[in-house]
């Protein structure tokens, strides 16, 4: 039996980089996967080829898509097994900023903010009422600057560090209640999706960028969305099911070392 059979899974933010990774190897483990983005070309061509999977336009951080979502899942399949709050943005690409502490945009952090906490809290508001007459599981993709502090994107810290603590409260909360749901983060580092290419640039700035930032990485190397679909595999099916309430950092081991914060 594959590891997450006839599982009915949902993903934010699987348009692409790790969202679609994680999209497509949840379908491999037979789940039946829900595709959600606010890129609905690229999100339709994601569930194109998969055999069990749907498309569905969410933008996370507006209430009422989350209720349509919701909706659309539990008319069409009866249940949520699975919640992965992959959604999220840096705000470098998708607001004016700046974003280092002093001058701060206020705007700019506003929505990072609505992205990256708010949306995560309105996911799991929607996954517990959608899970506790069964059970389910939760899984919030935070990051390393969710644990460290980022001088220079304090707005996407904050709001990783959000999701970070939300989770904690999540499952600490549906533990007390008796619900059967668990709720994990996991915290990237370092890991090589269209996010770093476009920070990478090309040529030989691209070259010595991605010499600078592979020092830090104690095993010397990028990651790949795949090692973070990996570890969510892991949290998502029934070989984790006593773990609640904790984070997984995908970071070659840069939290282990001193390299938790990243230079400018």
């Amino acid at each position: 039996m594959k590891r997450l059979d006839q599982k009915i899974c949902l993903i934010t933010g699987a348009a692409r980089g790790i969202g679609k990774a994680i999209a497509e190897l949840f379908h491999q483990e037979g789940g039946i996967v829900i595709i959600s983005d606010i890129n609905d070309e690229e999100g339709k061509q994601v569930a194109k080829p998969l055999s069990n999977g749907a498309y569905q336009h969410l933008d996370v951080k507006h209430e009422s898509e989350w209720q349509q979502v919701t909706n659309y899942i539990l008319e069409k399949y009866g249940r949520l097994d699975v919640l992965v709050n992959n959604a999220g943005i840096t705000g470098f690409l998708e607001t004016s900023g700046p974003f280092d502490a002093e001058n701060i945009d206020l705007a700019s952090w506003q929505e990072v903010q609505a992205v990256n906490s708010t949306g995560v809290m309105l996911g799991c508001k929607y996954a517990i009422k959608a899970m506790k007459e069964k059970s389910g599981t939760i899984v919030n993709i935070s990051s390393r600057s969710g644990i460290v502090g980022i001088p220079l994107a304090v707005a996407y810290a904050a709001s990783k560090a959000a999701v970070r603590n939300h989770t904690k409260s999540v499952a600490l909360y549906c533990a007390e209640k008796g619900y059967k749901i668990r709720c994990n983060s996991i915290h990237p580092a370092a890991i090589m999706t269209p996010m770093w290419d476009t920070m990478l640039g090309t040529g030989e700035m691209r070259i010595k960028m991605m010499k600078d930032v592979e020092a830090g990485i104690p095993m010397g190397h990028f990651g790949e969305p795949i090692d973070v679909a990996y570890s969510a595999l892991f949290l998502a099916n029934d070989e984790s099911k006593y773990i609640t309430g904790t984070e997984l950092t995908i970071d070659g081991g840069i939290l282990a070392g001193s390299q938790g914060k990243p230079s400018e």
